[in-house]
């Protein structure tokens, strides 16, 4: 389908940057709004940057007539300060923006989840992917795809140990990750965002979850 509008959510991250790259790319888009707190600095004629307070999104309803959805939104503890303010954005906004874009008849959310997300793990971050997963599924949309990538790889702004740690093993003993373990395979930012680009061409009625393995095939 052409000229379709995509709204994204997330668009500095690690995925995001991706993937607002190739939304601006395609030939199925002649629209891509990108929710902001702050101006990225990116001039296209494709991109339409819509600058908002998180906590009124109710104030800008119109932002949310799109055709589809990219949900890339997320944060660490680390910059959060707390688990109630990381709750808030990793939770609350993306639930949110979800019910305003069905309340103006969005067909596609696609979303950004996690590999271990469990609403009943003791993990507060798997805990809150998995509350996050189930409040999403409760909004009725004609396409909902949900992506659970493994430990993410690419280029970030911020230093975090555990990714520089997981990128070096990975890449000094990838035949550790073969067989049973595929699934734990760190996996690039931009292969994530590929593959989200690519779901949101098919057409898949319902819900879709897509574990780090599929999206590894898929954005490739």
């Amino acid at each position: 389908m052409a000229g379709k509008t995509a709204l994204i959510v997330g668009a500095t991250g690690l995925i995001g940057k991706e993937l607002l790259e190739f939304l601006l790319n395609a030939n199925e888009y002649n629209k891509v709004v990108a929710l902001v707190r702050r101006s990225i600095g990116i001039d296209h004629p494709k991109l339409e940057e819509r600058i908002v307070d998180f906590d009124h999104l109710d104030q800008h309803q119109e932002i949310f007539a799109v055709n589809e959805v990219f949900c890339a939104m997320g944060t660490t503890i680390k910059k959060a300060k707390t688990k109630e303010a990381m709750w808030k954005i990793d939770v609350d906004y993306p639930v949110a923006i979800a019910r305003l874009a069905s309340s103006q008849r969005a067909k596609k959310f696609l979303l950004v989840s996690s590999m271990n997300a469990n609403p009943e793990s003791p993990i507060f971050y798997s805990k809150m992917k998995g509350k996050l997963e189930e409040e999403i599924k409760q909004i009725p949309f004609e396409t909902t795809a949900i992506f659970r990538p493994s430990l993410l790889l690419g280029e970030r702004d911020e230093f975090r140990l555990g990714e520089r740690t997981a990128a070096a093993i990975f890449t000094k003993v990838p035949f550790l990750f073969a067989g049973p373990l595929r699934k734990f395979r760190a996996i690039e930012g931009r292969t994530v965002a590929s593959a989200m680009y690519q779901a949101a061409q098919k057409d898949a009625p319902g819900l879709t979850v897509y574990p780090s393995e599929k999206i590894q095939e898929m954005g490739q």
